[in-house]
């Protein structure tokens, strides 16, 4: 029996010092990997606006004076993840504006990592005041959506409509109380060298971005080596595992609740609210979207089918034809 348990023990120290060995080295590849100033590997197209605290990195597409489209997107994507959504919705008439939301893209990352939802829902404000628009359509997407809500509670006279695409939202029971951060796990995300391998092994690998990406969508084909190209640009931006490891207990541990959280709060929106969601998507789940759409009065809820959790790039044409079916024609004095 002693023999068992000591190679027992021997076996699980074996897999334990494999797998340090082996996270060490994943972290020791994003370190060389990741080289680049934001300023030097962004794209020339875009250009940095100063948005509450950070510079962030936005493209735009369409004419300057039409009514604007703000896109956020959500976890691991940044603003060119919306380009075939931008071409179409500039092609309808629209001011189109994608917005990297740190620690994603080329944004610039916080001196303190402050992620949480009402920070970065001042981000957004703070890019409608950068390029001087008085009132915007803010497209939310998965982990984005949070943010985007925030913003429109922070600023409603600057929304003119809000459209949640899959959106994670948290949001509450009717009664129920915030969940409680679970001890255990932010202890292990308060251990910075374990959690930065963690990340450099998974979320800013570009050897595992393709098997990221298929893990949010229905069909595993949609993830073509163009769109994985594009997810993947930004990933040799310096500092990057570091910042995505400060994000994540944003995501996992918030510290507090959030307006956009409470199941009150979209009834006080007090503008038209569309909902798009694939009814295929395994992360947010389309029961989510429709009680979504149930808290928010005259709000529309859009399914698409065959579609999981990121729409605009399983099915950007669907996606597309859903997206500018809710929002009508533009108002060329939105800005």
């Amino acid at each position: 029996m002693r023999r068992v348990l000591r190679w027992a023990v021997r076996g699980v120290l074996f897999v334990l010092v494999g797998a340090s060995v082996a996270l060490a080295v994943f972290r020791w590849q994003a370190a060389r990997r990741e080289t680049q100033s934001a300023a030097a590997a962004a794209p020339r197209g875009g250009r940095f606006v100063r948005a509450a605290d950070v510079d962030v990195f936005v493209q735009e597409a369409g004419p300057a004076e039409a009514q604007a489209l703000v896109f956020v997107h959500g976890t691991g994507a940044w603003s060119e993840t919306w380009r075939p959504t931008m071409n179409a919705a500039a092609a309808a008439g629209f001011r189109a504006v994608a917005m990297d939301l740190p620690p994603f893209g080329y944004s610039q990352r916080p001196a303190a990592p402050r992620y949480g939802k009402r920070d970065q829902g001042r981000r957004i404000v703070g890019v409608l005041d950068a390029l001087g628009i008085r009132e915007a359509i803010l497209v939310g997407h998965s982990f984005g959506g949070g943010p985007t809500v925030e913003a429109a509670l922070l600023a409603p006279g600057r929304v003119r409509a809000l459209v949640l695409v899959d959106a994670a939202l948290s949001i509450r029971s009717e009664a129920g109380a915030a969940p409680q951060p679970s001890p255990l796990l932010s202890g292990l995300l308060a251990v910075e060298p374990l959690r930065d391998a963690v990340v450099a092994t998974f979320l800013s690998n570009p050897r595992f971005t393709r098997r990221l990406l298929q893990s949010f969508i229905a069909d595993p084909a949609a993830a073509t080596d163009e769109r994985v190209a594009v997810y993947q640009r930004p990933l040799s931006v310096e500092g990057t595992t570091r910042a995505f490891g400060q994000w994540l207990p944003a995501l996992l541990v918030p510290s507090e609740p959030f307006p956009s959280e409470s199941p009150g709060s979209y009834a006080t929106l007090g503008v038209p609210v569309s909902v798009i969601w694939g009814d295929r998507d395994t992360i947010t789940p389309l029961a989510q979207g429709q009680r979504l759409a149930s808290l928010v009065p005259g709000s529309r809820l859009v399914i698409l089918a065959g579609v999981g959790h990121i729409p605009q790039i399983e099915a950007p044409e669907k996606f597309n034809e859903a997206l500018l079916g809710v929002l009508g024609g533009p108002n060329r004095s939105g800005s």
